[in-house]
């Protein structure tokens, strides 16, 4: 084939292809559009989500701020006449807890999936557990480790809520989660506080013996923990209290 043949050839497929994306696009215009439009919308919506959520983030950060205001007020009567204000202030402490509840659960509800939502909900159960409402303060523990599970939240709610069924005189339940706990010794809580509260509610449980393991146990892995001299105590209170049972019987 001569060369101007194989040109005049080439010209000809590349103008038929040319042609036929061109009848493409436009028979599939509309389909195109519309996955244009797709993309846009895609593109804005991720954006305005970020945005909307650092809006929100924001917010939910600032009444927290106000909360913890509340929860950290002073207690007393108010100054003097003549006096410089000293800031926030309660006449009484349980009246300040009730009014920090009031506050973290305002944050808690209005954001409920932000990091600042669920730490209002654990500082509002911690508060509860102030107030002495403890059953109170279970149920919304529970709260935070539905939604942080794992994470360190949820680990701290485990932590609260265990505490608050101790104070409740839930105590299989108290137990089965300090136990867990406890075995968690890469995680982010501290094992010998832990093991003090999980010998405490041991003893308040009436299981001198389960009680005296875990305080041996947090005096053998942890001499020098700061909770240790709490433990030794433990035991001696346990010791003499079997002491005076031996002499009785």
């Amino acid at each position: 084939m001569k060369r101007t043949e194989r040109r005049h050839l080439k010209e000809n497929e590349l103008a038929s292809l040319t042609r036929s994306a061109r009848e493409a696009l436009e028979g599939n215009r509309q389909q195109v559009q519309y996955a244009l439009i797709a993309v846009v919308v895609i593109l804005v919506g991720t954006l305005g989500y970020f945005a909307w959520r650092g809006s929100v983030q924001g917010r939910a950060g600032t009444i927290l701020a106000e909360a913890d205001s509340v929860a950290g007020a002073r207690v007393g009567p108010p100054p003097a006449p003549g006096t410089p204000s000293t800031g926030l202030s309660f006449p009484t402490e349980r009246e300040k807890l009730q009014a920090a509840v009031a506050k973290y659960k305002l944050v808690a509800d209005q954001y409920p999936s932000t990091d600042a939502g669920m730490f209002a909900r654990y500082r509002q159960a911690s508060v509860e557990v102030a107030l002495g409402n403890a059953k109170e303060a279970v149920g919304l523990y529970q709260q935070v480790i539905d939604r942080a599970g794992d994470k360190l939240y949820g680990q701290m709610a485990r932590l609260g809520q265990a505490e608050a069924q101790a104070r409740s005189g839930q105590f299989e339940n108290a137990i089965a989660t300090f136990n867990a706990l406890s075995q968690q010794k890469d995680g982010p809580l501290p094992v010998d506080g832990i093991l003090l509260q999980l010998g405490q509610t041991y003893r308040e449980a009436g299981k001198t013996t389960d009680a005296q393991a875990a305080f041996d146990r947090l005096i053998k892995e942890f001499p020098d923990s700061p909770f240790a001299s709490d433990a030794r105590r433990e035991l001696d209170t346990l010791r003499r209290a079997r002491a005076r049972v031996a002499r009785v019987c």
